[in-house]
This record gives C-alpha cells, structure tokens and sequence, in this order.
C-alpha cells in the first residue's frame, strides 16, 4: 500500500511557474538567473505559507543547473537536479535558525562557508527564520554575510523582517511575498481536487480558502481535513460543520431583523449562535467582518475588494442593495466599539445584546415593530402633546381620567416656535396671548421665580361656570401676562457673580475648552449690569456663544437679576495674566514651593 503524503507536500511547488500567487517575484528572480546578474545574499519575506522556502529551493537548485530551459527552469535531468530532487545535494544547505540561533551555531556555518562545491557552480546556504539569531549570532554573521566567497549565495528567509537588524537588511537584496489572494487559492485548490478525484463545491472551497487566511501550506492542509471528514466530497454543508465557521446565512438573518428593528429577534440569533458553541468575540468580529463586506459590495468599483468568487460577490451586492452607506457604516462603528470593549466588560453577553439593539435602532422603524416598548412610550407621549395643543372638549375625550372642567395650564417653557396653549383666562375660540419666550418679542424665558407671584391668585383654572363675564376674564388675562412680563432686579455684588460664574464652570467639567475659557477670563464691568469678557482667540468665542443662553440664565436665577448682560470680546494686545503655558506652571510652583527647589537641585533636574 503506498504511503499517504499530506498535500502541502505532495503539491509543494517544485518549479517558479508552480509558486502559487507570487508572479511578479518569481519573473524577477528567473530573469536575474537568465542574466547572471546574482547577488551573494537575498532576504525573502512574508507571512506564513506563501512560499519562501519553496522558493529559496527551486533558486538554489536552478542556478546550479547544467541545463536550464528557455522559460529559465531548471532541467530536473542533470546530475545537480537528480541529486537536488533525491535529497542529496551538498551544494544545498539549509538551516533553522529557530532552533540553531546560538554563536556557536553561525560559527559552524562560517566554517562550512570556506568549503568550495564539489559540484556545481554555488553552495547555497538557506537559514530559515532567520530573525530568531541572538544579537551576538546576527554580530557573528555579519562580516561572512558581507564579503563571503564568490561560490557562496545566502538565502534568508523570515517572517518578522522588522526583527531583524538593519546591518543584516543592508547587506541583502530583499523580496516581500504577499499573502496569497482567495482567487488564487481557489484556484490551486481546484487543481489539487482534480489530480486527487475528489469533487469540491466552489462555495466550500471559497470557505477554505478564507479561512486559511492567505497562506497556502494552511489551505491545503484544511483541504485535506475537509476531505477526510466527507470521504471525497467536499460541500459547503461539510465545510461549515468541519471547520466550525459561522456561516454567513445567519448573518444574513441578523441583517434582516436589523432592517426591521426586531430587537429580541437579533437576541435569538446570537443565542443560538452561542449554543453552537462559538464566543461571543469571534461572533462580534465576524458581524463587523460582515458589514465590510456590505459595504464594499455596493459599489462596482470597490466590490473587488471582496475576497470571494463572482457568485458570492454577486449575492453580497443584492443583500447590500438594501442598505443605505450610513446604516452600514454605523453598525461598523458599533460593532468596532464593541470590540475594543469587550476585554473590559464585565457581562459580555449584555455588551453584545446591547450592541444589536443598537443597530436595530439606527434606521429608526415604526413604534409598532420595536419590540421594546418604546413604541407604546411614544404613543403616550403623542397622546400628551395632542392634548396639550388641542381644544378643551378634544383634550376631555383624549384623557378621560381628568376632569372635563379643566384645560392645559400655561406652560411658560413651550418651544420656540409652536403655537402657544389657549390660557386659562381667555374665552375658548380667543387667541391666546404671546409667550414671554416668542420670537417676537425679546424678553428673557420666564422663570421658576418670576411665576411665583401667580401662585397667590385665588383663580388658576378655567370653569364653565364663569364664561358669563369676558370682561372680568379679559382682565385676569391682562393681570397674568403683567405679572409674566415683570423683570427681577435684585441687588448682587460683583463677588456673587463671581461665585455664580465658577458655579457653571463646575456644574460642566466635560467642557473642557469652555471651562478653560470661563476661568481665563471672569466678567469685568462696562457699566451699570452689563459685563465683558475677554477671550483670547475666534475659537473661544465661538465656545462662549453657544454656551451663552444656558449661561445668561444660570446667572439670571442665581442673581434674580434679568438686567444682567454680558459682552464677548478677543483680546488683540498681550496674552492674559490668567493664561499660563507650562513652563510658567513649573517656574510658579518652583518658587512658592521650597521643597520642590531642593528636589530638583538633589536630582539635578532641567527643565525641558
């Protein structure tokens, strides 16, 4: 019975036009070959399973052909071939600096340097993983590395070429392998499954070559798992089981209950992904994965930077087609925050519950599809509004718990811009009078103290009873929007606006620009009520304004003085007293602090 052999050996390239993915590289070095135009050291570098041994072989066997080819391919027919190809070679040695990495070990390899080939024009000295060298390895190396003899050619290869140090890197002529496309590998693998009369579905062959991740050593190793498990046929079905791989059909349904806002929906898919036994993380990422995946599919020109064949791509466009850019975009951006929370929470399923409820909202569904209860808070919610804005007999039949005699009371604080609320005073059918915070007029909101006086009336409701006089009525209106009108003018010193000042700034310590504003600069009187302040720069300004209505009223309440105003101005001469870069900082605290002059003066510390 013949002896099984693995894949990735059997099918390991033993040609350049056998280099799976690597074209453009494997041109270079059989032209280099072509020309005698060959350096005495070579770096090859690239992520596993890409070829870089394969490589540094089929080099080292072609260059001592006797007999290469037109195409520059060595003739496998010639005494050096025969040896190469049977193993018994002494031109070709090969070391694995991951387990020889000592001095000692570079020493004997400089010693077998001196040793010209017995047969053949070069000895070619392979040192696999090269970056694993001590320091002092690399140190010992360096002076064969750069001049060794004129039949010797050194073969690096790695796959952390940042490890490596840069006297070695100066002194090779270096390549980067890239990582192996899925199109390429679906492609080999195809060719493997037909020389070994096994059929294999495009769709799962799709799913092995993305899981190998751009390495083709993996590939074919998961081929052969694959095949085994499903005696010679390999599906997409077996695949999936095989590999353990979430399969898209289940991100698919996700995507479908986020479109409709099904919250709890979501929540049983990712459960019955977790009774599968796959984590939570590896879900999360694979969703993020997905979204990608979505996004780059919409468009023609970027869908080639989907990594699968044109069936799949073309399904992923029909799915993506559903979605808008900014939906996509934002399930990415909460799918990458909860990723880079995950090691820190606490309850990792809860994170990735909320996370899908998240998506399930951006699009913003009807209240009757959430499946939250937040459509039945916005129907009261709209209830309320109706009948704060409605007739007095709309308003009975919309709440019928209330009492029918009473209608919605003034509601000072209404938005800017809604028609305000009949007034309990005023006959129904009247327009109501003008909101102290209307457009129209520029008195300041009204607030808890200036409605205070309104509670010592005997009268704050309207009753059916009293509709037969509209002069007394007319009068009451005219009293309330008095009473609404009048400003608060109480005595303050400048210390309590001072106080109130660094009340604000305290009540925002997320502001961080506005706060540094605010205590940079406290109001400095103009005249009578009205105050300035003095910013450094337009940026600050800007802060200021829009932090000038919450602040106008935090100082108003706080002084029970509406007269109070304030002025922004940018200070055009010297920088302000209160601003301090940090060398100023450090100058201060040196000289009010003597224990910190004799720190620094025992240490013999600079300031920088």
């Amino acid at each position: 019975m013949e002896n099984y052999i693995v894949s990735a050996r059997k099918y390991r390239p033993a040609t350049f036009d056998s280099v799976v993915g690597q074209k453009a590289l494997t041109a270079t070095l059989k032209n280099a070959i072509a020309t005698h135009r060959l350096a005495h050291s070579y770096l090859f570098c690239g992520s596993r399973g890409v070829g870089k041994t394969s490589c540094a072989r089929i080099f080292a066997k072609t260059i001592n052909c006797e007999h290469p080819t037109e195409q520059g391919e060595a003739c496998n027919t010639c005494d050096s071939c025969r040896a190469f190809n049977d193993g018994n070679s002494m031109n070709i040695i090969e070391l694995d600096a991951a387990s020889n990495n000592g001095v000692d070990d570079i020493r004997q390899l400089v010693e077998q340097v001196q040793i010209p080939p017995s047969q053949g024009r070069y000895r070619v000295f392979i040192v696999d993983e090269v970056h694993m060298l001590s320091a002092a390895a690399f140190n010992a190396f360096l002076k064969t590395l750069e001049e060794p003899p004129s039949y010797v050619i050194f073969i690096l290869a790695t796959t952390e070429k940042h490890k490596i140090i840069p006297t070695i890197l100066s002194r090779c002529q270096i390549y980067d392998f890239n990582r192996i496309s899925i199109r390429d590998m679906i492609d080999h693998l195809s060719y493997v499954a037909q020389q070994e009369g096994i059929t294999a579905e495009p769709a799962a062959l799709n799913i092995i070559a993305r899981k190998a991740d751009g390495a083709m050593r993996d590939a074919l190793s998961i081929f052969d798992q694959v095949a085994a498990s499903s005696r010679g046929n390999i599906t997409y079905r077996s695949a999936i089981d095989n590999l353990n791989v979430l399969d898209y059909n289940y991100y698919n349904r996700l995507l479908d209950c986020f479109l409709g806002g099904k919250v709890l929906d979501t929540w049983l898919i990712y459960k019955e992904i977790r009774d599968r036994g796959f984590d939570s993380h590896f879900f999360i990422n694979g969703l993020a994965d997905y979204m990608r995946d979505l996004m780059v599919a919409r468009d023609p020109s970027t869908i080639v930077l989907l990594e699968a064949d044109d069936e799949a791509r073309e399904a992923m466009a029909r799915t993506a087609a559903k979605c808008s850019p900014d939906f996509i975009y934002r399930a990415m951006n909460l799918c990458n925050d909860a990723d880079l929370n995950y090691r820190i929470a606490s309850n990792k399923q809860f994170l990735i519950e909320l996370t899908l409820a998240k998506i399930c909202q951006l699009l913003s569904p009807s209240p009757d599809n959430r499946g939250d209860g937040e459509g039945r808070l916005q129907k009261i919610q709209a209830a309320k509004g109706a009948c704060a804005q409605t007739p007095q007999a709309a308003c009975a039949q919309t709440n019928q718990t209330n009492q029918t005699n009473l209608t919605a009371p003034i509601s000072p604080m209404s938005p800017i811009g809604q028609t305000a609320p009949i007034s309990p005073m005023s006959p129904i059918g009247q327009t109501a009078p003008i909101s102290p915070i209307s457009p129209i007029t520029p008195t300041p909101p009204i607030t808890p103290a200036a409605v205070r006086p309104l509670k010592k009336m005997s009268t704050t409701t309207f009753s059916i009873n009293h509709t037969s006089n509209p002069a007394a009525r007319t009068e009451s209106a005219q009293s309330v929007a008095a009473a609404a009108t009048e400003k608060r003018t109480t005595a303050y010193s400048q210390e309590q606006l001072n106080a109130a000042w660094q009340t604000f700034i305290n009540a925002h310590p997320t502001e961080h620009i506005l706060i540094n504003t605010m205590r940079a600069s406290f109001p400095a009187l103009i005249q009578n009520d009205t105050y300035k302040i003095m910013v450094e720069n337009e940026m600050q300004r800007n802060i200021l304004t829009q932090a000038m209505p919450s602040l106008m009223k935090h100082l108003h309440d706080s002084l029970s003085n509406d007269n109070v105003n304030l002025t922004i101005e940018i200070n055009q001469g010297e920088a302000s007293p209160h601003t301090w870069n940090e060398r100023q900082v450090l100058s201060h605290m040196i000289e009010n602090t003597p224990i910190l002059r004799s720190f620094i003066d025992d240490l013999k510390l600079t300031i920088g």
